[in-house]
């Protein structure tokens, strides 16, 4: 005997159907799917940041919507100023075109004429620390680099760097300054790979790398004796007050480091302008960026996928594996807050900067 279904069971079974196909219909594809985006670094292929930048790109692909395909362009120039203005200036609005890599605080606090962009117009996606270390050539001191301290026995050291403002370059020669020993300071080389080559070949005796470059590319230059770890970088508060990195043993804080040779803690114009560009870079290293006007879902999608990247457990444990340290996550909230203090920086400090710079 056949069964009769009744209008109104039949009607809410169309209805639910319905609604399913609806719902099936209004869920929205990913931004990204079957897209693929160009990861621009503004340094050197084969280098520390490049390298970085390749497996971080990978690690964020693994939790990016859509799974689109992730592609690194190098674009050197301007110790990485170059790529900055592409992304400002040239690069499409659209979600496929992405700067990473260390930003460069200083070019825009000072109004430098090759800097034609503005950290703060940008979609910041997330950024990394990585503290930076001062490391030398122990050929550079007569009698040989033994220690630490013995840097003050130096009657000068040559810093390569790739601009006026390169962080690289001029944290170095602005600590030297800090410690009362004379340097001269190099312009024009591609990246910290190019700078570390030239002191290999005898070029260059003084210069700052990352913690994780230090450990990584330089292992061998330093446990062959021709190098040596001289401090790690760290600012300081307005007591003088800092938290030692509990990951470095290897070599003194900075700070730490002016008291052995001084017998007092750093202090004057010359550390406060240090002490700031430290504030700004020893926090937020690299930088994401996105150009203004991208669509808001793909800087969403982004956004997220940079923190749960920078949270992935594997990359923790690889990046432990590594370099023997986590990175540092900085959320968007706090990016924000840092690109906004670069308008508060007081004049003193940045007369201060700029003349070191003319003086290089």
């Amino acid at each position: 005997m056949r069964r009769l279904v009744s209008p109104l069971r039949l009607l809410g079974v169309c209805a639910c159907l319905f609604t399913t196909l609806l719902g099936a219909r209004a869920e929205p594809e990913s931004f990204y799917k079957g897209k693929t985006i160009n990861i621009v670094v503004g340094l050197e292929a084969g280098g520390t940041v490049d390298l970085f930048a390749r497996l971080f790109a990978q690690v964020i692909q693994k939790h990016l919507k859509g799974a689109p395909v992730m592609v690194v362009q190098n674009m050197p120039g301007a110790g990485g100023l170059l790529a900055t203005n592409y992304l400002a200036e040239k690069a499409k609005p659209d979600g496929l075109t992405i700067l990473w890599g260390p930003w460069d605080p200083l070019a825009q606090a000072l109004k430098l004429p090759n800097m034609r962009a503005r950290y703060e117009n940008f979609e910041f996606l997330g950024g990394t620390a990585d503290t930076r270390v001062l490391y030398a050539s122990t050929a550079s001191i007569p009698g040989g680099f033994k220690q630490p301290t013995d840097v003050a026995k130096a009657d000068m050291l040559v810093v390569g760097a790739l601009n006026p403002t390169d962080q690289s370059g001029l944290l170095a020669h602005l600590a030297l300054g800090v410690l009362g020993v004379k340097d001269k300071m190099i312009i024009g080389y591609k990246g910290g790979n190019d700078v570390f080559l030239a002191m290999q070949r005898g070029e260059v005796h003084f210069h700052s790398t990352s913690i994780t470059t230090f450990r990584g590319r330089n292992a061998d230059y330093i446990k062959s004796g021709q190098g040596i770890g001289v401090a790690y970088l760290v600012a300081t508060d307005a007591q003088g007050k800092f938290a030692p990195h509990p990951f470095i043993k290897e070599m003194p804080a900075f700070p730490d480091l002016y008291r052995q040779i001084h017998g007092k803690a750093p202090s004057g114009p010359l550390w406060d302008a240090t002490n700031w560009l430290l504030g700004q870079v020893a926090e937020m290293t690299f930088t994401g960026f996105a150009p203004h006007g991208t669509p808001l879902e793909a800087v969403a999608d982004f956004r997220a996928a940079y923190a749960a990247a920078a949270h992935d457990p594997e990359f923790i444990e690889k990046s432990m594996q590594m370099n023997g340290l986590p990175y540092s996550f900085v959320d968007v909230a706090r990016g924000k807050e840092i690109f906004a203090s670069l308008a508060q920086v007081s004049p003193e400090v940045l007369a201060t900067i700029n003349q070191i710079i003319e003086l290089k």
